[in-house]
């Protein structure tokens, strides 16, 4: 049944969230701005497990309407809540929902500017080996590539420029040189970044999916992707891609080092450099994908060129 309020709309009207933003506090300080009101704090606070209007936010924290209005206004402009308007009873209502389930502070890894490090862009339509079940398929910026959900569509030569691949499970391997074999210096880490997300027909950014990653045949680590995300248009999506279909991901870095093995500078195991034999092996061999006995069996998008929100590929840093 769907949930009519007492202002008459429908409080379930927009789309549940469940995902994590991290906030860079060098770059993001307009977020930091839009945190440091206690007014504000109690929005948030408000709207966590629920979406409100402004009246109502007003009547709960005991503020004026115009006050409530401006503070709305300045954790919009800062991404942190999302507003619909919505037809009442009584005219139009703003429906305030927050964008994001959990808030991270965290400053980025630290670079060091002398360390020497070797960097390679693979395509996503360049892998060595597939199992995938559907939904699956493949689809470069211009048109889709073969069939949908024919797993044997991955067989297809147009993959190499593919710039969306999607599964419901399985899993997708690529092999890039392995550089340390003509570097003389030891390596302090390996990183790879790409951009991912969940899938199921549709979009659902409440979705969430256990996406695991392999190097060199030894899993590091799973991260549980929070949803399908199709919102908004992906900043370099194509326009001719259904805005139904999946439009973005969130750029996740994966890193390994004799510390241990982490995605974006939080540990997700112990599985250390060392572990990866990397000198015995004449290619770094990585595989990602979504277990068939995973707990979040929510399938997984990968983006590429052309989609999504970083026209980037699978790019791996080996850092000496």
């Amino acid at each position: 049944m769907d949930n009519i309020n007492k202002n008459g709309y429908n409080s379930t009207t927009m789309q549940e969230v469940d995902s994590t933003i991290v906030i860079n506090p060098l770059e993001d300080i307009n977020k930091l701005k839009a945190l440091a009101s206690e007014p504000r704090i109690q929005m948030l606070n408000l709207l966590r497990d629920r979406t409100l209007n402004i009246n109502e936010i007003s009547d709960t924290l005991k503020l004026p309407q115009s006050t409530v209005a401006t503070h709305i206004s300045i954790l919009e402009d800062a991404g942190l809540i999302a507003t619909e308007s919505v037809k009442a009873k009584k005219g139009n209502q703003k429906l305030c929902r927050p964008s994001f389930r959990e808030l991270l502070i965290q400053f980025p890894e630290k670079q060091n500017e002398t360390e020497d490090f070797i960097e390679v862009e693979m395509p996503i339509g360049i892998f060595t080996d597939y199992t995938v079940t559907a939904p699956c398929g493949l689809c470069s910026s211009e048109h889709i590539i073969g069939f949908l959900d024919f797993p044997d569509s991955f067989l297809n030569p147009e993959r190499m420029k593919a710039g969306l691949l999607w599964c419901g499970s399985g899993s997708v391997e690529y092999k890039f040189p392995n550089n340390t074999k003509y570097e003389k210096k030891p390596v302090t880490k390996l990183e790879i970044s790409m951009e991912l997300s969940s899938e199921t027909p549709g979009t659902n950014s409440n979705w969430p999916s256990d996406i695991t990653m392999w190097i060199n045949k030894t899993e590091i680590g799973t991260w549980v992707s929070p949803g399908d995300f199709g919102d908004k248009r992906g900043k370099f999506t194509p326009t001719w891609w259904k805005l139904e279909g999946s439009q973005y991901g969130l750029l996740k870095h994966w890193s390994v080092t004799e510390e241990g093995s982490f995605i974006d500078g939080v540990k997700i195991s112990d599985v250390k450099l060392s572990d990866l034999k990397i000198s015995e092996h004449h290619s770094i061999r990585m595989r990602i994908g979504v277990k068939e006995d995973a707990e979040h069996m929510g399938g997984m998008n990968i983006f590429g060129k052309g989609f999504g929100n970083y026209d980037q590929g699978i790019i791996l840093r080996t850092y000496f």
